[in-house]
């Protein structure tokens, strides 16, 4: 993550959305590009906690486009900000 509390994270619905348009099934996806079932659902429902570089770069191919196609950038707020407890008055 970098310090503006950014994060760049797999875009699931970019994803989803290529797969219907094109109407791919995710059994064909694995074994044409080689990934992983398991790996491949966690890009698809966006569960993934960090990229894989290879993986990205395996469904890129495949579906052929660039991982800007399938990357977006989330805001993730001040992680380091505790919110007020009840009563007491916020920094």
């Amino acid at each position: 993550m970098s310090q503006t509390g950014r994060q760049t994270s797999p875009a699931g619905p970019a994803c989803r959305t290529e797969c219907r348009a094109r109407r791919l099934k995710l059994a064909d996806i694995c074994r044409a590009a080689g990934i992983a079932r398991t790996t491949l659902d966690r890009y698809y429902h966006d569960q993934v906690k960090s990229i894989d570089r290879e993986v990205l770069g395996r469904l890129c191919q495949y579906l052929r486009v660039k991982p800007g196609g399938l990357l977006v950038v989330v805001e993730q707020g001040d992680l380091f900000t505790t919110p007020a407890l009840p009563g007491e008055k916020s920094p």
